[in-house]
């Protein structure tokens, strides 16, 4: 190593620790903050009637797109493959907690171009918006193909419908 190459190195490596060493304490302090919000809905039974791949992007705060929710997992984008079944949703993801959601907590479906992180084409993200414990989440997920986006939606939206009638 030539003369004088040694402490720029050392100060490269000591800079690159402390930018790691506050990410993963902005992440825990992040996870602190969230640690009332409600876990998801354990696994039930259900007959699968539509299954789509993809990637599961992230859960944040309803309407609030920035705002990544990173407790219980649910800040991990993962692949996932999205299950559509007789008594709810399921995002089933590889290497993170599976995330469920019965019918009843369903409220809405809706497309968007981008949530935190994640930017893709017009429409491209099926977002779910759901609620438990008076908490109301929105999730993100992007189909593996193009053409599955909008049967996703379609069958989703068909709930939408149904999710309305039971608040009046």
């Amino acid at each position: 190593m030539p003369e004088g190459a040694l402490q720029p190195l050392i100060w490269t490596i000591v800079a690159v620790v402390a930018a790691v060493t506050l990410i993963l304490l902005g992440w825990r302090n992040l996870k602190a903050r969230q640690s009332a919000i409600p876990e998801p809905f354990e696994e039930f039974a259900d007959q699968v009637e539509h299954s789509f791949e993809g990637m599961y992007v992230v859960t944040t705060k309803f309407d609030d797109w920035l705002d990544r929710i990173a407790v219980h997992e649910l800040g991990v984008r993962t692949n996932a493959t999205l299950e559509l079944g007789s008594e709810g949703v399921h995002l089933i993801r590889s290497g993170a907690r599976d995330v469920h959601i019965p019918w009843e907590h369903y409220e809405e479906v809706k497309r968007s171009s981008g949530m935190i992180g994640k930017v893709v084409e017009k429409n491209g993200l099926i977002v779910i918006t759901w609620n438990k414990d008076g908490f109301t989440f929105d999730t993100g997920f992007r189909p593996r193909y193009h053409e599955d986006t909008p049967k996703i939606y379609q069958l989703l939206a068909s709930h939408d419908d149904v999710s309305r009638a039971g608040d009046k």
